[in-house]
């Protein structure tokens, strides 16, 4: 731990003007942001009297080895500062209200060219809007069934959506009514779309012209005698009152609102929020967060609003959300200290202008209070749930510290695992925990260059010499760099920082001006040099930039003792290494004869388990898709100027690769998009015809249908994601020793 005292910078030095603050710790990792009116008064308070801090300031002061500030000119820009390098640093003890993706949300795929919906949890995409989220996923297929007689558009995948065009029937679904069967052309792309963009205004909230809609159509089939026409129109009109019923009517004068309010004691807080529109609840959410400094119910506010909004404005404009994440009012419980800053910023975000306000009386201060008592339960869950948790991770690292002789307690533990089947796609994975907590920003995923050559042992060492080996450069690459300037921060006195995101840069209507100031550092130096490991360019940290306090590695004696050779061979004596073997969980040390057993009730065993099961799981996950796509690989894949849509035009002409194979030129010329002279190179590359047997053909078919259902109803092209795994993270590896990063 460092002494704050090496590093507190002179009270004269400190401005007294608003600004955004940064505290670093010795690897230049930004490890907490704060804003504050008074940079000196905010400042000094971190140094006055270690005693009186909350326990995380502390520890957080004690951690930092220096800090920096910006100053800016208002309150707001202060705000948009400090979101945009919380956003940027990810600092380890600010308070995250990100996106939570274990909440389901309804999904409507509007960027394709038949629009479905699914339930779905996970990061937004481009091109979908979504709707919710809800509590529990069934309450969304449940809604999502009464309301598919009235809207009939397509809920499948894009895999059985085409297996069934391909077969000219429908699902059953379709001979239901409550798909409209689009696979097989019982209705065209256009009308198809309106379909789903009716459901997409029900759920939106304009509720009352759709019930006038039907009811005047059900009017009109009557007047004209069509009576069987007005019984299903009337049935319909039943089903949307049977889908509203079950969102009760919170705010009869049709307000969208969003309202939040907390549960709080001195370490966390339960933050609820319920979002209203059309004056019923659309979706609920909610989080637990730990408190880093005493903090005023009206600041956690101020957190939350800047935090939350800003994060769903980024992801709406990512994923052409449609609509405006930020309702025309948010209720609170307290107004934050400026709130004339936070509502222009939030009015910023939406393009006009938001009501903050705390409801006194009626109904608003009703619904409140029930968000309040929604809250108070979720906390008090949380605390029964998690009373032991943080004291068992703390018991975890100081066993193991005393079981292996460690130094310190071992804060990182990285673990790598490899994947194969009888050597062949050989992967290799890299997990990080801190302070015994998954960080999953920071895995990493190695397509092991050596192969099966070896067996496991070789691939540790080489994943081990990889990771090791980039670790130095990064971190020697630190003296020689000049001063790294801020992000988006140009290094002259006065400055302009552009906008993070481009939803940001849209809302944003006059620049933040800045000036960087620095603290003097612990040496007494001005902090001209960047600390190790740090970009210089972009001041944000290096991938491998920093050891691990202890490296893990599946296996026994073996794989410890070739983990341990390849650090000793670069130089490398403060990583600690152990090997645990999964028959019987012994933990080997590098050259010792006999395995160190721990209880199996010991709270460090558990922690080694759920590190080494974790790279199991996403070495595993990487290995399916390595398998996945080299099994979907074809002699199509050979034929030059044949792209991905023409080899789906011909698989989806002829249905097999052995069909193609038996087709003339001109049969294949026949094809939409083919000429001779492509044909002619097709006929050419497969009248070899190396795979005749039905796994081709089987193979081939997964590829023509190449958009599955993922987990949890998430559409990923070519293969089946694992949960963990990022979707983007779709090809064979990189050239690059980080490979690839987890999805967070």
């Amino acid at each position: 731990m460092a002494d704050p005292s090496t590093y507190r910078p002179a009270p004269g030095t400190i401005p007294d003007s608003p600004g955004v603050y940064r505290f670093h710790d010795g690897d230049g990792r930004v490890i907490y942001v704060g804003k504050a009116k008074s940079l000196r008064s905010r400042l000094s308070s971190y140094f006055a009297d270690l005693s009186a801090l909350h326990p995380r300031t502390r520890h957080m002061v004690t951690t930092a080895t220096g800090v920096r500030w910006t100053v800016v000119n208002t309150e707001v820009e202060a705000l948009q500062l400090e979101y945009s390098w919380i956003k940027e640093f990810d600092p380890r003890f600010n308070v995250r209200y990100r996106d939570d993706k274990s909440y389901p949300v309804l999904a409507v795929t509007l960027h394709e060219e038949f629009p479905r919906l699914h339930v779905y949890r996970g990061p937004r995409r481009k091109g979908v809007r979504y709707f919710g989220p809800y509590a529990h996923a069934w309450a969304i297929r449940e809604t999502l069934d009464t309301l598919l007689r009235v809207f009939p558009a397509r809920t499948c995948s894009n895999g059985v959506f085409k297996r069934h065009a391909q077969m000219g029937r429908p699902c059953l679904l379709g001979y239901i009514d409550k798909c409209s069967a689009p696979c097989v052309g019982r209705v065209e792309a256009d009308e198809h779309r309106r379909i789903v963009e009716e459901f997409c205004d029900f759920l939106s909230g304009r509720t009352d012209t759709m019930m006038r809609r039907l009811r005047e159509r059900m009017e009109q089939a009557s007047e004209e005698l069509d009576f069987e026409r007005a019984a299903r129109l009337r049935d319909d009109l039943e089903a949307l009152r049977r889908a509203m019923e079950k969102q009760a009517v919170v705010l009869g004068d049709g307000t969208d609102a969003d309202v939040a309010a907390f549960a709080e004691d001195e370490l966390a807080a339960s933050v609820q929020v319920f979002h209203v529109r059309g004056g019923r609840v659309r979706g609920q959410r909610g989080w637990v967060i730990d408190k880093v400094e005493r903090t005023e119910t009206s600041e956690l506010v101020e957190q939350f609003l800047t935090q939350f909004y800003g994060e769903q404005a980024a992801l709406a404009d990512q994923a052409d959300a449609g609509g405006t994440p930020v309702p025309r009012e948010v209720l609170v419980p307290e107004l934050p200290e400026d709130s004339e800053a936070v509502a222009q910023w939030l009015g910023r975000l939406r393009g006009s202008k938001v009501g903050l306000r705390v409801p006194q009386r009626g109904d608003k201060r009703t619904l409140l209070e029930t968000v309040r008592s929604n809250a108070q339960e979720a906390f008090k869950q949380y605390k029964l749930r998690r009373a032991g948790d943080i004291s068992a991770r703390s018991a975890a690292l100081q066993e193991l510290q005393e079981a292996l002789a460690l130094d310190s307690a071992p804060l990182r533990i990285e673990c790598v695992d490899v994947s194969h089947v009888q050597g062949s796609d050989v992967v290799a994975s890299l997990v990080v925990f801190e302070d015994g907590v998954a960080r999953k920003s920071e895995y990493r995923r190695f397509s092991v260059r050596g192969g099966a050559d070896g067996g496991d042992t070789a691939a540790i060492a080489e994943v081990v010499r990889r990771r090791f080996n980039r670790y130095l450069r990064e971190a020697g690459a630190g003296p020689e760099s000049p001063e790294p300037t801020p992000p988006r921060v140009r290094p002259d006195a006065t400055t302009v920082v552009e906008s993070v995101t481009a939803s940001e840069r849209r809302h944003a209507d006059d620049p933040v001006t800045v000036r960087e100031e620095t603290a003097s550092e612990g040496d007494g130096s001005s902090g001209d040099e960047p600390p190790p490991g740090v970009d210089p360019e972009t001041g944000k940290p290096r991938k491998f930039a920093y050891p691990p306090n202890l490296l893990v590695v599946d296996g026994g004696a073996p794989q410890a003792n070739a983990a341990a050779d390849e650090l000793a061979e670069l130089g490398i004596t403060d990583v600690a290494v152990i090997g645990l073997a999964k028959r019987l969980e012994e933990v080997w040390l590098p050259a010792e004869p006999e395995p160190l057993v721990l209880s199996r009730t010991s709270e460090a065993l558990y922690l080694l388990q759920r590190v080494r099961d974790e790279a199991h799981r996403f070495a595993v996950a990487y290995h399916r898709k390595q398998r996945s796509k080299r099994m979907t690989d074809s002699e199509l894949d050979s034929v030059p100027g044949l792209g991905q849509v023409k080899k789906k035009a011909l698989l989806k002409h002829f249905g097999s690769l052995r069909k193609i194979r038996a087709a003339t030129i001109e049969e294949i010329s026949a094809v939409p998009g083919f000429g001779r002279r492509t044909a002619e190179a097709v006929h050419g590359a497969l009248s070899g015809g190396g795979e005749t047997d039905a796994a081709s053909d089987a193979a081939e078919t997964v590829n023509e249908s190449s958009d599955v259902a993922g987990p949890r109803g998430r559409a990923i092209s070519g293969t089946v994601a694992e949960p963990g795994e990022s979707a983007r993270d779709s090809g064979p590896g990189t050239t690059r020793d980080d490979e690839a990063t987890a999805g967070g």
